[in-house]
């Protein structure tokens, strides 16, 4: 009867918390569901906030849109965040939510506010100040992004390999340039996309600056031309996917020599566009081959 008792008094919270629960329980438990079982009880509750203190990559989108409210509880305590993704976040997220945790996580290595338009200066101030190991920025569709941030940004964070400024229009060549002479020998991925105030003086800049660049979007940046593509070639050894759809004054011959090299192209050259409509008319499509 004693032994019986014993093991019906046994409970999951008895296991060892940092040797079994943590790793091997609460790691595979998503964040919304660690959510309700911090309700259970004060014990379930201290178990998660544990779990959430040791924390190394939080993604908002595991949690869900009705449990927006609950993202300052289920990062209060984390202070060992290396990957932050908050995206889902965009309708909301503040600097008042956020700068508080970039400045708990200084080594955060990946962060990702593509979206977050509520934002302001003052958050990249907060990034660039607190978290000097950053390598991953995602800021697309941010329109607070200017100059001076990206400036800060440059000037603070040393090993930055991978931006996105996908359409944050406030950005101009002259930020461009600052960011290419200060970080561009780390960079190895950019994305400059949707921006009509980038030219090939920002291109030509980045080509001269940045060895290691393997991925640039330049998706309907109309000023940029084939100048800054041809220095493209001539410097950036290591490119390996290049993005110029709706740049307009983007000619082939520019491309030709990246092509060549066996760079990603996202635009066809103008025989396969032509072979292409050919095949697209009837009777064409058994004679036309596509490897000429």
């Amino acid at each position: 009867c004693l032994m019986k008792e014993e093991k019906a008094s046994f409970t999951l919270l008895d296991l060892p918390w940092e040797d079994v629960l943590l790793p091997h329980v609460l790691s595979r438990v998503p964040l919304c569901q660690l959510l309700r079982l911090q309700r259970v009880s004060r014990a379930f509750r201290a178990l998660v906030q544990l779990h959430l203190a040791g924390l190394r990559r939080f993604d908002a989108a595991q949690v869900g849109r009705r449990y927006a409210a609950a993202l300052a509880w289920l990062l209060r305590d984390a202070e060992r965040l290396q990957e932050l993704a908050l995206a889902p976040c965009h309708e909301w997220l503040s600097d008042e939510d956020l700068v508080p945790v970039l400045a708990r996580n200084p080594q955060l290595r990946s962060v990702a506010l593509a979206g977050c338009g509520q934002l302001s200066r003052r958050t990249l101030g907060a990034l660039a100040e607190g978290c000097p190991r950053l390598q991953r920025l995602s800021l697309a569709h941010c329109d607070w992004v200017d100059g001076l941030a990206l400036r800060g940004l440059a000037d603070r964070c040393p090993a930055l390999e991978e931006l996105d400024l996908t359409a944050c229009r406030q950005l101009k060549d002259e930020a461009i340039v600052y960011l290419a002479q200060r970080r561009g020998a780390g960079l190895r991925s950019l994305s400059l996309a949707v921006n009509a105030n980038v030219g090939d003086a920002a291109v030509q800049e980045l080509a001269r600056n940045c060895p290691e660049l393997e991925h640039l979007d330049l998706t309907g940046c109309l000023r940029v031309g084939s100048d800054g593509v041809r220095t493209l070639a001539e410097y950036c050894p290591a490119l390996r996917s290049l993005r110029v759809r709706h740049c307009h004054h983007v000619a082939e011959p520019s491309l030709s020599r990246l092509r060549k090299r066996g760079v990603d192209i996202d635009v066809e050259p103008p025989l396969h566009q032509a072979l292409v409509l050919l095949q697209d008319m009837a009777g064409f499509a058994p004679f036309v081959n596509l490897q000429v």
